[in-house]
């Protein structure tokens, strides 16, 4: 049986969305198990960013689009800026209900990443959760049930006891945090040095 991994993560954090190509990958080759836990990056009602912040966000992001392209072969074509994510983040919990937890996951993040959709539409998310095979009357309204509201609570306020400050945060067998979006085969270095640790222990 493979490791089990936990991953704080937003939508909306673009080393998200590259580590879980790493992931995805990881899964295939070393059956990782990934359960996904929710973050936020810009909670609704936060105030704006300053300007300098964005201007920043800006100037980063060519050299983050060659990077990508050159190092994970994806070519970013990114939505909507400054985006609230939760209703995503809901939805990724009610997709988790019926069984399809990690196909929503990919999906939400192709569409922001590399169809430049805006994944705070409640209709795109639909249109997501119907190709997915979801009912979509069913999924938009479960974007307001408070069970899964509480859901993403319970995993923003779990990250904040962890100390969790930053994401993708890679919490491996409950025990080992490695931050940050790390290449695939670094990944494979850390879980292959672990699993001969706990088959050690074992």
């Amino acid at each position: 049986m493979g490791l089990h991994v936990d991953v704080w993560s937003d939508f909306v954090c673009p080393w998200c969305y590259l580590a879980s190509t790493s992931l995805e990958k990881l899964q295939d080759s070393h059956g990782v198990a990934v359960a996904w836990r929710a973050y936020e990056l810009r909670p609704k009602g936060s105030p704006p960013p300053p300007r300098d912040y964005i201007e920043r966000i800006k100037q980063m992001r060519p050299q983050f689009i060659a990077m990508a392209k050159q190092q994970y072969g994806i070519d970013i074509n990114q939505g909507k800026f400054g985006i609230d994510s939760r209703p995503a983040l809901i939805g990724e919990k009610f997709a988790e209900q019926h069984g399809i937890g990690a196909a929503y996951h990919k999906a939400v993040f192709e569409a922001y990443w590399l169809d430049a959709k805006n994944i705070e539409d409640t209709a795109i998310l639909g249109d997501i959760a119907e190709s997915l095979g979801l009912v979509r009357e069913d999924f938009l309204s479960a974007l307001h049930d408070a069970e899964l509201e509480n859901a993403v609570d319970a995993d923003v306020e779990a990250a904040r006891l962890r100390q969790i400050q930053g994401v993708p945060a890679l919490v491996f067998e409950d025990k080992f945090l490695i931050p940050g979006a790390q290449p695939y085969d670094e990944l494979v270095r850390f879980v292959e040095q672990m699993e001969r640790r706990l088959g050690k222990q074992a």
